[in-house]
């Protein structure tokens, strides 16, 4: 279980650097709860005001059983809890749940009688009152019908209280016993008011936490005699998250009997070293975590120094967006086969290795679960810091082509495992279709592996299917399944991001004669002032399963628009069926009889002909993809 000891020493690194202080991982002994009420008290205990919140993430202490209760008698945390908790006189204003008042204050007497702390001695004076829920009443926190009991819910025509709008609904019903409430207390020349920021507080949990030390073991982690974890914690991708990496079941579950006697023989792990791992991962997930439903997929380095993303596309390696789009340079359809983006690419990736070291410890791990209690690692690498940025330059080197991810951003590079899955499958595909995509692509950008097959295809195949898009998502499909074809080859057999006019397959030359029919279409069109999809777009369907048929069909649909250039752009008609000429020569007859499927090659000889096709018809600056300023070019 190296996991452990990576998301262990990056706690160790990482909890007091500076660069992290806005934003550190839990201290030990700590969870993190959502508040809905803060209780301000002055120094003695006594009551000042409240106030309501509006689920406030808040760090609390919180004992080892406490921080993943469940069950019927789940156990109180020690200073910040529900109503149901910290007051006393919940019971006598109705309330439906039963109170656990005396756990509460119980454990609240013990941290105060070892390590007394001034908030925390406030805030047991002011419970021991047993004014907690009149209080809030009184000050129109929590509110009682006429019979003086708590309601469970809002039927007035006045405005709902903000307490019955952020309590979470259960059986129709929201107990406002389930209101979490946090303290303030405020003394004199104290800055820091808030008792779940106190250090010292924190500090105090934690002596206390450790002399409670019973369980004693060998934790197989630190090789050192401990206190063992006997319940690891949840909540790591979120606040509701009930799954857990690690559990042992129960006596009666059959997990480790007959092996083992006791589940601590399988794996012992210290109480202080599992909470500082899980507050690690629970700190990755937050700050840098991919999510998809329950899938996440997190990558970092055991240091704490910045790395780049690798689930991200090359727009965000290179720091783009949508104000401040790549203007595509037109020599790179002329004649540029990527020299401009490798030496950008080699920029964005070198940016990284001053300040990460070549062994420096790099981890990418992806975490899922089938069931709410139980989440499993379901990938996992550790590379050294060189192997991963000179993967991550081979991914978007290899994968590289002009993208047109959205209208106002266009960008050379490769996709983002997220818009591959959406392309292959459509903007509804369901979470685990994209989870699934997602976890098949990660393999192909960290261990170098090649693309799955089934994916390109699908990709190629939905991007024929011209007709059933709209022309901003086929535009960004087609980008997309270009970069997967040009990646999807092996070594010798690279693609140009420009036009390989020495190239002589089949599928290439097919994909070249269809850009060429629909450029001479779109020419025609324009000089009719007209709008509407060409005959080479409605075809494309037909022309990747049947080329040799459908071109006869385009080719004498082409001769009335062929008539029409003749008379307006003689000049341009010419260029075009010299080029015709020129492509129609390159075939071997064999081939261009041939009726057989075309791979995905002609999708990249289609785009890459399209794109010089348009260099050569636009404005200087305008993008061979910018479909919206296609009739507005003409240059004759």
């Amino acid at each position: 279980m190296s996991w452990i000891h990576r998301l262990y020493e990056t706690y160790e690194r990482c909890a007091d650097a500076p660069q992290f202080a806005g934003n550190p991982p839990w201290p030990v002994g700590h969870m993190e709860q959502q508040a809905h009420i803060e209780i301000v008290l002055d120094g003695n205990g006594e009551f000042l005001r409240a106030a309501t919140l509006k689920k406030e993430p808040t760090v609390v202490p919180a004992t080892e059983a406490s921080a993943g209760r469940v069950g019927t008698k789940p156990p109180p945390h020690p200073l910040c809890d529900k109503v149901q908790y910290c007051a006393s006189d919940y019971e006598s204003f109705g309330g439906k749940k039963e109170p656990f008042f005396s756990e509460f204050h119980e454990q609240l007497l013990e941290w105060c009688a070892f390590d007394p702390n001034p908030k925390v001695e406030a805030v047991l004076g002011y419970v021991n009152k047993g004014t907690v829920v009149a209080d809030l009443v009184r000050e129109g926190i929590l509110h009682c019908g006429p019979d003086g009991q708590l309601l469970t819910e809002w039927d007035s025509d006045l405005p709902t209280p903000p307490v019955f709008t952020h309590l979470t609904k259960k059986d129709g019903k929201r107990d406002q016993g389930d209101a979490f409430v946090r303290w303030r207390v405020q003394t004199p020349g104290d800055l820091n008011s808030a008792a779940w920021l106190d250090p010292t507080v924190q500090q105090s949990w934690a002596s206390y936490l450790e002399a409670q030390t019973k369980d004693l073991g060998l934790c197989m982690l630190t090789g050192e005699f401990s206190s063992l974890a006997s319940s690891h914690p949840k909540r790591l991708r979120h606040a509701a998250d009930g799954a857990k990496l690690i559990s042992s079941n129960d006596l009666s579950g059959f997990t480790f009997r007959g092996r083992f006697e006791l589940s601590r023989q399988a794996y012992g792990l210290g109480s202080v070293v599992s909470q500082k791992a899980h507050s690690a991962l629970r700190w990755l997930i937050g700050r840098q975590g991919h999510k998809n439903g329950d899938q996440v997929v997190i990558a970092w380095s055991v240091s704490g120094k910045p790395i780049p993303d690798p689930l991200a596309d090359t727009a965000t390696l290179f720091g783009l967006s949508p104000s401040e789009t790549e203007q595509p340079d037109v020599q790179l359809y002329a004649g540029d086969v990527g020299q401009h983006y490798a030496l950008r690419l080699s920029r964005a990736i070198g940016g990284f290795r001053p300040d990460l070291d070549n062994n420096d410890d790099i981890v990418v791990m992806g975490l899922d679960s089938a069931t709410p209690g139980r989440m499993a690692i379901s990938f996992y690498r550790e590379l050294k810091g060189f192997e991963f940025l000179d993967r991550l330059l081979s991914w978007h080197s290899s994968v590289a082509w002009p993208q047109n991810h959205s209208k106002n951003l266009q960008f050379t590079g490769a996709p983002s495992p997220g818009d591959v899955a959406v392309a292959a499958f459509g903007r509804r595909l369901d979470d685990k279709l994209r989870k699934s995509t997602v976890e098949r692509l990660l393999p192909c950008i960290i261990d170098s592996r090649p693309l799955p097959r089934d994916i390109v295809t699908s990709v190629v195949r939905r991007t024929c299917n011209r007709v059933g898009l709209d022309n901003w998502e086929w535009e960004k499909c087609l980008g997309i399944a270009c970069a997967l074809v040009r990646g999807s080859q092996g070594k010798g057999q690279e693609y140009k991001m420009s036009l390989e006019t020495d190239r002589t397959t089949r599928d290439y030359l097919f994909g070249r004669l269809l850009a060429i029919a629909e450029n001479i279409e779109q020419r025609a069109l324009f000089v009719a002032n007209e709008r509407r999809e060409t005959n080479a777009a409605k075809l494309m369907q037909r022309f990747s399963t049947h080329p040799s048929s459908t071109w006869r069909i385009l080719e004498l649909a082409l001769v009335p628009y062929k008539a029409r250039l003749g008379t307006s752009r003689p000049s341009v008609l010419m260029e075009r069926e010299k080029l015709l000429d020129e492509v129609m020569n390159l075939f071997a007859h064999s081939d261009f009889v041939s009726d057989s499927n075309l791979s995905g090659e002609f999708l990249l000889a289609y785009h890459c002909q399209r794109a010089a096709l348009w260099s050569k018809d636009k404005p200087a600056g305008v993008a061979p993809e910018d479909k919206t300023a296609e009739n507005t070019g003409d240059q004759e």
